[in-house]
């Protein structure tokens, strides 16, 4: 592959953001001070990111252009077909630019290894020459990661790479009917989470943790804290009727980031004479679709992967239809050596 211009993504570190709100060097320390936090923490971190920046800019062949451009500045950005998108960042980052891209690869590099674990960041800084230089020579791998798509009846469109939340602004519920499959219902709810499968390990995954401490409290298995608890020396029988929690690798949450699959769950169905309480999850596979009409004469929402600034309105006369979007994430892997 040969890319025709690499756009390096890049994201303010705390310390810079700090500085936008509190204007100067001098007052940012001393509000985290005051706080008993540390500010030498923040240059740090600042120092490491600005090292790995310019090791990146001197890693950059000669012969190929490249442009820098602030994450804010994603949604309005025009990625042409044959960019190369390389992500310095925290996993935060290659989930903000997978959103808006089609089709282009990123190369995600780790800019703190000693401070992120960078699941989603493959490369260091050190490695993008080298990197280049492979991609052009076709010895990269690519991970393709499922997404999403939610389309409304208007026109408007949005994609995910974790999930997407669908619901109310504020602390109200939300109100709306679910066709899945050939189910419908009227819900009055929290919203809906709809989870891909890289999204399966996060917001996903703590629904499930609460169904699941539900379950055990209502079959009795597990009792509150402080209540017939057993003598610290004394040997726990195990049930042999009880099964044993799945092991984390195998829990049932836990989706592989190419199979093409969504999950979603319903946050606190209520059930009453208007809402009912039976349809609360299910799975998207290709060509299935979870439509959903808004009944909220205001403050319905539509946002992805926690960017509640970029969000879709879903009030009264709104419809969602939501499924696994036809483009994926193009993540490059370092080649085998």
């Amino acid at each position: 592959m040969e890319p025709s211009k690499l756009v390096i993504v890049t994201r303010l570190t705390r310390l810079e953001e700090s500085i936008r709100r509190y204007n100067t060097r001098q007052q940012v320390k001393f509000y985290i001070e005051s706080r008993g936090q540390s500010f030498d923490d923040y240059e740090l971190e600042y120092e490491n990111y600005q090292r790995a920046r310019e090791a990146v800019v001197r890693s950059i062949p000669p012969d190929l252009r490249f442009q820098i451009v602030d994450r804010s500045f994603l949604p309005n950005f025009l990625f042409s077909p044959d960019d190369l998108v390389l992500t310095l960042g925290q996993d935060g980052l290659v989930v903000n630019a997978a959103k808006y891209l089609d089709g282009q690869s990123i190369l995600a590099v780790n800019p703190d290894p000693a401070r992120f674990d960078g699941v989603l960041l493959p490369f260091r800084s050190e490695q993008v020459l080298k990197a280049i230089q492979a991609l052009r020579a076709d010895r990269l791998e690519t991970h393709h990661i499922s997404m999403a798509r939610v389309d409304l009846n208007d026109g408007q469109f949005l994609h995910a790479f974790n999930d997407f939340f669908i619901g109310a602004d504020g602390h109200i519920s939300a109100r709306y009917s679910v066709h899945y499959r050939e189910q419908t219902e009227r819900h009055s709810s929290s919203g809906i989470i709809v989870s891909t499968p890289a999204g399966s390990t996060g917001w996903l995954s703590s629904l499930y943790n609460m169904a699941s401490g539900i379950q055990r409290f209502v079959a009795g298995k597990e009792k509150p804290s402080g209540t017939n608890k057993a003598p610290a020396n004394k040997a726990q029988k195990k049930d042999p009727a009880r099964k044993e929690d799945p092991p984390a690798e195998t829990a049932p949450h836990r989706l592989a980031w190419d199979e093409r699959k969504l999950v979603f769950m319903v946050r606190e169905p209520f059930r009453s004479q208007w809402s009912q309480a039976d349809l609360v999850a299910g799975e998207l596979r290709e060509n299935e679709s979870l439509r959903l009409e808004s009944h909220m004469p205001e403050r319905g929402i539509i946002f992805s992967d926690g960017m509640e600034a970029d969000f879709l309105e879903f009030n009264s006369g709104a419809t969602a239809e939501i499924t696994l979007a036809r483009k994926t994430t193009n993540l490059l892997l370092p080649e085998h050596t």
